[in-house]
């Protein structure tokens, strides 16, 4: 391997809030302190009060910098406050929605606010349910939502707060006409959060429409974040990429390793291969159902399983702790497929390093 860049210390960001300054309920300050989070991360600290305040926003920000508990708080907060407040989030993948419904329920326990799910790969009729309960948030992703618009269980008139989380990957992905119709369908008068890591042409087409006078937060870190080590592993000649694989993952230090792959048929039969050499390994893919990868992914939170095979679709907005190393097995299709892969490592200040594979 070649010689690793110097890695740089980032500055250490100085709040100018604390999580007991915010014009929170008290009951929503305790669920923060449960979930021990002392200060706020930047995209928190300048985006809660404004989102307080009834301002649009617009947040330019890469994942991992805490953006969703900076939108749900003061969501929460305004919802229990007044009922006849209801509020839409749009993510770009199941496991996103999954998350971000999941942080929900810990920032509003003991608040008696119910939510709905709504993600494709799921039993529709649960979500049926859910929806006919008037839910005050409804967390999903953009085909299931159409779907339940389609089958009038949804009634976007309604929802008087709309965020759209991660909006660049909802356009990469192939959604904005799904986007541009959701927008056309809600309430002139709402409060509209819009975050992404980038803003292109038609997201800036998407902005224009979605909000009113916005309050815009960048918090964008530099692309290649400065606590991830960056390095290639060159495949020389007759070599086998797996036996070279192999030799990294039993070194030290390869705790948490997540590994991307091009195509789906290439990340199980890479996934099986591994798991017949004895490592505890598991694939996420559009391939496998939705409790399929929910299972997978949870194995690999709860370090059951220590290696994650992923496809890029399959991994947009993975948020899991502590990951040690991401590999580049196949080379990404695109720089910014690069960035968002390497970006799983070295989050919360935690140093990490990214491995691609070349020849």
């Amino acid at each position: 391997m070649g010689e690793s860049a110097e890695t740089v210390e980032k500055p250490v960001y100085i709040a100018e809030h604390r999580f007991e300054d915010f014009a929170l309920h008290a009951q929503i300050k305790r669920n923060i302190a449960d979930k021990k989070y002392v200060s706020p991360t930047p995209i928190q600290d300048k985006a809660i009060p404004a989102i307080c305040a009834g301002q649009d926003v617009i947040g330019i920000a890469n994942t991992g910098t805490g953006k969703t508990a900076a939108f749900l708080a003061p969501l929460i907060d305004k919802v229990y406050k007044d009922n006849t407040q209801k509020v839409l989030i749009v993510s770009p993948t199941r496991e996103l929605a999954l998350q971000i419904y999941e942080q929900l329920n810990e920032f509003a326990k003991g608040m008696r606010i119910f939510s709905a799910l709504c993600i494709g790969g799921t039993n529709l009729n649960k979500q049926r349910i859910d929806l006919l309960q008037n839910p005050a948030f409804v967390i999903g992703t953009p085909g299931r939502i159409r779907d339940c618009i389609n089958q009038r269980l949804l009634n976007l008139s309604q929802f008087n707060n709309v965020v759209l989380d991660e909006a660049d990957r909802m356009v990469d992905i192939g959604f904005i006409g799904d986007i541009k119709y959701f927008i056309s369908l809600l309430p002139v008068k709402r409060q509209s959060l819009f975050f992404s890591a980038t803003i292109s042409k038609d997201v800036q087409e998407i902005i224009s429409s979605f909000v009113k006078n916005p309050v815009t937060v960048s918090v964008k870190e530099n692309d290649t974040l400065e606590n991830i080590t960056q390095d290639i592993v060159k495949v020389e000649g007759n070599e086998q990429k797996v036996d070279k694989l192999h030799d990294l993952l039993i070194q030290n230090g390869f705790e948490k390793v997540l590994i991307f792959g091009r195509t789906k048929r290439g990340v199980q039969k890479l996934t099986n291969e591994l798991s017949s050499r004895g490592f505890r390994a598991g694939a996420i893919h559009g391939n496998k159902s939705q409790s399929q990868r929910q299972r997978t992914l949870d194995m690999f939170k709860k370090n059951q399983i220590r290696i994650l095979l992923a496809t890029d679709v399959a991994s947009r907005g993975l948020d899991i702790e502590d990951v040690s190393h991401v590999i580049n097995f196949d080379m990404p299709a695109s720089y910014d497929d690069y960035i968002h892969r390497i970006g799983r490592t070295g989050r919360a200040n935690k140093k990490g390093t990214a491995l691609t594979f070349v020849y």
